[in-house]
């Protein structure tokens, strides 16, 4: 092999490499999960993963300070039904499922719903307040460019830490009741969300 041709062969591949890093980092849904004993039943319709009442875990300290830089802790929020969105300015099908998730957070505001974002590798503020300005985002996000608070309150397996977007939806103990690992659109949310809402305390 000549040495052009082995240095076209190298840049091919660090840019296949670099490709597939980007796919990852930013996921529409094919994301799996390599983690044990969460207990999830996924639907292989809806690919939506639900926990049974009886076999949930509870999601481990989620608090810190929001992008507009006030403070919020998730185990305030106990006695709702809380539904956490991990997002990025820079991920296009965070982009795309936004808008359903503002349109639904208003639509279940009156039965004890909260939404709450998390923006993650988000590493300069500025992108992800214009990205909830566009968006009309009227609920909070944790700031979390590195990722820190992900890993600390979800248990091993319950989300992929390169899949974005992902949505967990907690009950009202504040344990894991469901969760998507893919964008989602208006229906598929309410998918999500509606059978934990209407459970009995």
């Amino acid at each position: 092999m000549s040495p052009k041709h082995a240095f076209r062969q190298a840049l091919f591949t660090a840019g296949a490499l670099t490709a597939l890093l980007v796919i990852s980092a930013c996921s529409s849904g094919d994301a799996k999960s390599n983690g044990t004993g969460t207990n999830f039943v996924t639907s292989s319709e809806t690919g939506i993963s639900t926990v049974p009442k009886g076999k949930r875990q509870e999601a481990g300290s989620l608090a810190g300070e929001t992008l507009e830089g006030t403070q919020l802790d998730v185990a305030n929020l106990k006695g709702n039904v809380v539904v956490l969105n991990l997002w990025g300015s820079w991920c296009p099908p965070c982009r795309a499922e936004t808008p359903h998730f503002v349109k639904v957070s208003k639509e279940v505001e009156g039965k004890g719903v909260k939404f709450v974002g998390i923006n993650t590798r988000d590493f300069n503020k500025q992108p992800a307040l214009a990205f909830e300005e566009d968006f009309g985002v009227p609920y909070p996000s944790l700031y979390d460019p590195r990722g820190s608070l992900i890993l600390k309150a979800f248990p091993k397996g319950t989300v992929a830490p390169k899949g974005i977007p992902t949505t967990v939806v907690l009950d009202r103990e504040g344990r894991i009741a469901a969760r998507s690992l893919q964008a989602l659109d208006e229906e598929r949310l309410h998918s999500l969300i509606d059978p934990v809402i209407a459970e009995k305390e």
